[in-house]
């Protein structure tokens, strides 16, 4: 015989799911606001105004807009990532993980100009230093550089490299004319400038490339 759960448990869940609902009302609708006003010039009023919550249940959730933009920045990302890494993981070699996710991750910012736009405003403080991005591309880095595939003094000199790019490739790719293979040629010599050979940093940016399915989240699945 089946036993009903205990009211108390019930509220308890439910407030939980009502909480949580509000919680992404914020985030989602402080996207267009971020992409309208930029990062530095959001304040509260325009982050309530745009969710159509109060002051206080802002503050509930979230005691700054800096707090607020970290785990957009976040939570965006990792689901992204959720649909990019699966894909990176079935390489080998971590040079090509490496370029591989950099192709993918730069390239989903076309397919979700939205998003791409968001983190190029918030800067690579918020958007990669410490999150998913971050330890990716450090994950395969790390790797490279212990089995001697990459001539770089730091693993950390190699990843700003990296992560400079990536960021400032991506704003460049929506805002500015650039070629269809913009992302490619950006990767190929960030790998020449972290000591590979210009033959096998040509080899590796032209492999084919498989890009992944739709992204699916919370986040992404309130834009589309």
């Amino acid at each position: 015989m089946q036993t009903q759960a205990p009211p108390e448990d019930h509220r308890t869940r439910v407030g939980a799911q009502r909480r949580e609902r509000t919680r992404l009302q914020l985030l989602t609708s402080a996207i267009g606001v971020f992409n309208d006003k930029g990062a530095d010039a959001t304040v509260i009023d325009d982050l309530i105004a745009a969710a159509g919550v109060s002051r206080g249940t802002f503050y509930n959730h979230f005691k700054t807009t800096g707090e607020l933009l970290t785990e957009l920045a976040s939570r965006m990302s990792d689901e992204v990532l959720a649909v990019v890494d699966p894909l990176v993981l079935r390489y080998h070699d971590p040079v090509e993980r490496f370029a591989i996710g950099m192709r993918l991750y730069m390239r989903m910012t076309l397919r979700y100009p939205q998003w791409g736009r968001f983190i190029t405003q918030v800067g690579t403080r918020v958007a990669a230093r410490g999150q998913l991005i971050d330890k990716y591309v450090t994950r395969d880095l790390c790797t490279a550089q212990e089995r001697k595939l990459l001539n770089v003094p730091d693993v950390a000199v190699a990843r700003d490299m990296a992560l400079g790019a990536i960021f400032y490739g991506i704003e460049t790719m929506l805002t500015e004319p650039t070629r269809s293979n913009h992302a490619e040629n950006l990767i190929r010599h960030v790998l020449i400038g972290l000591g590979l050979g210009a033959s096998e940093a040509a080899r590796i940016v032209d492999m084919p490339l498989q890009m992944p399915a739709r992204v699916q989240g919370p986040v992404f699945d309130s834009l589309e």
